[in-house]
């Protein structure tokens, strides 16, 4: 029965494996063109290692080139990091707020804030280009900031992991004299760290890759975010596939990086929910 098992576990792990190769094999075409001469790009059979390699200069050209990328890169940096660290500020604050403070309409308010979930993005884009046009937030990152500084979906999931924290610490805390604050900075949120860390890291990949915004919202060149960025390299360099792949590697690196640091609380995150749950 024993043998059975293990001959069961190791089939399913050969084959998530194979099925793991399989979804990285864009991406490692990606990375394998961003180095080729463009001669070679479409060469066949693939040349998963290209045998006349082009070295840096495709990269080169993507950084420091006519479209220089490292102004773009700085943009989305500034502009995901502070806008992860505002709406995951606000969004503790909210979740905390609605699980352990009790205040009249509090469930009624929290059901408001889940109805605006319920709005498409897209219907909400003329009012928000009119309201920025007219307080002087248009062709600004801080209007991107500030637009991204808020989720219900965020709230209901850090709401749902506050609750999961009993009473009995809170009424404990409020003992010893401890106001909402230090309950909250000392007792709530290192408890709920990990699903804090997984809203944050997801937070960071929504900004990143977020193209509508910024489409609408910034208009000068030297304030694009990479996304758009990409966009118009493509545009410009549409028939050099070898850029397009060095410029596409470029856009997508930070995401892995910060994917692989912050792995472990996610996993915890997800950990602690199934435990909650």
């Amino acid at each position: 029965m024993a043998d059975a098992i293990n001959v069961k576990k190791m089939v399913v792990t050969i084959i998530m494996f194979l099925g793991s190769i399989l979804f990285l094999l864009p991406f490692i075409w990606m990375l394998s063109t961003s180095f080729k001469i463009e001669a070679d790009v479409f060469k066949f059979p693939i040349e998963w290692i290209p045998k006349r390699w082009n070295g840096l200069n495709n990269y080169r050209e993507v950084w420091f080139g006519d479209y220089p990328f490292y102004i773009y890169y700085w943009n989305s940096i500034k502009v995901s990091v502070l806008t992860t660290a505002l709406s995951a500020t606000v969004t503790c604050l909210a979740a905390y707020g609605f699980s352990k403070v009790k205040f009249p309409a509090g469930k009624w308010l929290f059901f408001v804030v889940l109805a605006t979930y319920m709005i498409p993005p897209q219907a909400m884009l003329v009012p928000q280009f009119i309201l920025y046009r007219s307080i002087g937030l248009f062709d600004s990152h801080l209007g991107l900031i500030l637009l991204g500084s808020f989720s219900a979906l965020g709230t209901f999931m850090l709401r749902q992991f506050f609750m999961g924290v009993h009473d009995d610490y809170i009424d404990a805390a409020k003992i010893d004299g401890a106001g909402h604050w230090r309950i909250f900075r000392s007792v709530a949120f290192p408890m709920v760290r990990p699903a804090v860390s997984t809203y944050v890291i997801l937070r960071f990949i929504w900004t990143w890759n977020d193209y509508q915004n910024p489409l609408i919202f910034l208009r000068t060149d030297r304030l694009y975010t990479i996304q758009l960025a990409m966009q118009k390299f493509t545009t410009i360099n549409g028939e050099f596939y070898s850029l397009i792949m060095a410029a596409a590697v470029s856009a997508i690196v930070p995401l892995i990086i910060v994917f692989i640091i912050g792995q472990k609380q996610v996993i915890e995150g997800i950990s602690l929910g199934g435990v909650k749950g």
